[in-house]
């Protein structure tokens, strides 16, 4: 029983290392494999690092969106503790994703930023999670504090479909990425494409997992300081 335990223990961990390894042998198949593009040349290559951080920040307010669901519906403290790890992993990978969209636009657009759907949509997304997180360190009541920010996890979880489709549903000169058949990409770059994306999902997958633990271990140790200072109070 022990061995099982301490085997799930460190499944998070493992899957940590097993993305990063993954991550780090799909850049043979960015610099090697995957033909480098005509117009963009070598800069190209961010799509690969940007693409993965893009989707899986997305994953990451849904899965905010649906642990909100589950703390309304059944009032369940895991659920909100799982709300609050996803939305720090995905306010991070936003940056990353704004960050690396950044320097390939300075590239292929000759500007650091322009007003295009997508990137409104995204740079809102943004600061709609960033003030979910602020409103997640307010001295409230837990269960009252819970309950506000599984109201506003459901709520800004509206934009995040927008930005996943605002290049198809507006005029936008970002790329919709595999909109059309093939994506416009030669089948290598598809193929690094989806490769990357899955081997980022191992490392987001324990990374939300790992934060998920430290908030759980940070409320039994609150847990254990409160019952210990009841009891001292009880002594005296």
């Amino acid at each position: 029983m022990n061995a099982s335990r301490a085997s799930l223990s460190a499944l998070p961990q493992g899957l940590v290392l097993a993305g990063a390894l993954a991550f780090a042998a799909c850049q043979w198949l960015i610099y090697v494999y995957a033909p480098v593009e005509a117009q963009l040349g070598l800069m190209q290559k961010v799509f690969y690092v940007h693409l993965p951080l893009a989707w899986w920040a997305l994953i990451s307010f849904f899965v905010v969106f649906l642990a909100s669901v589950a703390v309304l519906l059944r009032a369940r403290a895991a659920a909100d503790r799982l709300c609050q790890a996803a939305a720090e992993v995905g306010v991070l990978l936003t940056t990353l994703t704004l960050a690396t969209g950044m320097i390939w636009a300075r590239r292929s657009w000759g500007v650091w930023w322009t007003w295009d759907p997508r990137l409104t949509t995204a740079l809102i997304m943004w600061f709609v999670y960033t003030g979910y997180l602020l409103l997640r360190g307010l001295d409230l009541p837990p269960r009252r504090k819970s309950v506000i920010c599984a109201v506003v996890g459901i709520v800004a979880f509206l934009d995040v479909p927008l930005v996943f489709l605002s290049a198809r549903l507006w005029r936008s000169i970002h790329p919709a990425v595999f909109a059309a058949r093939g994506g416009g990409m030669e089948p290598e770059m598809k193929l690094t494409a989806i490769a990357c994306v899955v081997s980022f999902a191992l490392f987001w997958a324990g990374l939300v997992w790992l934060r998920k633990r430290q908030l759980d271990m940070e409320t039994r140790v609150r847990a254990l300081l409160l019952a210990r200072r009841d009891a001292g109070q009880d002594e005296a």
